[in-house]
């Protein structure tokens, strides 16, 4: 099956075909058609499935009948301020990703009006943008509340309400928000709600926003992701760890690597050792301001990066194809995040490895991580490098004490360097491979 087939305007399918993408992915197969007739949805889809495209196609489609039907003088919205398409994403990474994704599909659609409504950066663009008739909204919850109260963001003649990654948004506390947007807009919209497991409180945000919904599952967190090879790697303690690292980063193989960190301290302490060690590398995290993460991430789709070292929640949204390494340095907290983590490589047809370097008091997470995802990661080693202590057991207690490296090791002049190695005197390196 083709584009064509889908019964999306030529004006779209053409953008499609001019991106290079010859035939729609299975979630793109499944949704278009549903949407297109105006269902609600609850689509069950993975990340690097394709999903946005599943759900600005039809958005744009609605955008160009709506603009059709009202005629020459019909512009953005038609009836008046405010968009026609909504679609709301958990992190402002996401956020640009979908919006240029709409600008790529929609370059066909003349005059088309899109914004982005998103923390992190000046109220001046987005309220420019809010004052006139809009076709397509993409915002995060928080920064959108924050219009509406102020009465500078109207959804009174929003047709199409989408939730992206429904299920993090919920993880993040913005289901009040969530709740709140939907009420501002009309009864009659339609809905799309995407997320990779619709069970808990995701099934009841639906049942209250949706009608009726078509449910659609394509890829679930049982996927065995064939073309992302997966190995875990047990480490003895941090300077393991860090030799472990060191040793991959320098393979032949790794064309980009990602890099994740359990905290935004820890992101920017191991950006700043492997800029010390030569690398072309950067951070990336909640704490940093929008402008330098618009910033690092360019540097990373433009290859002037080679190792990107982030936290979860900064690196929702990233789609970069020549991403060859994710590399679980610090695991996540939630099982379902490690699914997304190792999703950022193996994109676009192409293979990738999945890394997890784990301590021993990692092992129940490492336990909880296979039992969502129902498959067994294999244990691997590195010659020179193999761990002194055994492979800990199902069921073997794991509560231990910090290793010797993890202690407050004496820096110069005897100050504590708090559990980091290579930090000196308790203060990060100056060092930084990419400028601010």
């Amino acid at each position: 099956m083709s584009f064509d087939n889908l019964g999306l305007h030529a004006a779209l399918t053409r953008a499609v075909s001019e991106a290079g993408y010859a035939e729609p992915t299975d979630v793109q197969r499944a949704a278009i058609g549903p949407a297109l007739q105006g269902r609600d949805l609850t689509v069950a889809a993975r990340t690097g499935s394709g999903k946005t495209a599943a759900f600005i196609l039809p958005a744009l489609e609605a955008v160009r009948a709506a603009r059709e039907a009202a005629g020459p003088r019909g512009g953005a919205s038609g009836a008046g301020r405010g968009p026609r398409v909504l679609v709301l994403t958990p992190t402002r990474e996401l956020a640009l990703q979908v919006a240029k994704a709409t600008l790529t599909y929609g370059r066909h659609v003349p005059g088309l009006r899109v914004a982005t409504v998103v923390g992190g950066v000046p109220y001046g663009a987005q309220l420019k943008a809010l004052r006139g008739p809009l076709d397509v909204l993409i915002a995060t919850p928080g920064r959108l509340i924050d219009h509406l109260g102020s009465g500078k963001a109207e959804l009174e003649h929003l047709q199409m309400l989408v939730l992206d990654e429904a299920d993090r948004m919920l993880d993040m506390g913005f289901i009040e928000d969530i709740q709140h947007i939907a009420e501002a807009t009309p009864q009659t919209r339609q809905t799309l709600m995407f997320s990779a497991t619709f069970g808990g409180h995701v099934g009841k945000l639906a049942s209250r926003l949706l009608r009726s919904p078509q449910h659609i599952d394509v890829a679930s967190h049982t996927d065995t992701h064939e073309n992302i090879e997966q190995r875990l790697h047990w480490v003895d303690d941090h300077q393991h760890k860090n030799a472990l690292l060191d040793h991959i980063l320098t393979e032949r193989s790794v064309d980009q690597a990602l890099v994740f960190t359990s905290t935004q301290r820890d992101a920017d302490w191991l950006a700043d050792r492997l800029a010390e060690l030569g690398h072309a590398v950067a951070a990336l995290h909640g704490g940093m301001p929008q402008g330098r993460r618009n910033r690092v991430l360019q540097a990373l789709r433009s290859r002037q990066l080679r190792v990107l070292v982030a936290t979860d929640v900064a690196a929702r949204g990233i789609d970069v194809p020549t991403i060859s390494h994710v590399i679980n340095y610090g695991l996540p907290m939630k099982a379902e995040d490690y699914v997304h983590r190792i999703g950022r490589t193996g994109r676009a047809g192409r293979s990738g490895l999945a890394v997890t370097l784990a301590e021993r008091r990692d092992a129940s997470q490492i336990h909880r991580i296979q039992h969502y995802t129902t498959q067994r990661i294999a244990a691997a080693t590195i010659a020179g490098l193999e761990p002194r202590r055994a492979e800990p057991k199902p069921g073997m207690p794991t509560r231990e004490g910090p290793s010797r490296s993890d202690a407050r090791r004496p820096g110069p002049g005897g100050k504590p360097a708090w559990g980091k190695p290579g930090m000196r005197g308790g203060r990060k390196p100056a060092a930084r491979a990419f400028p601010a």
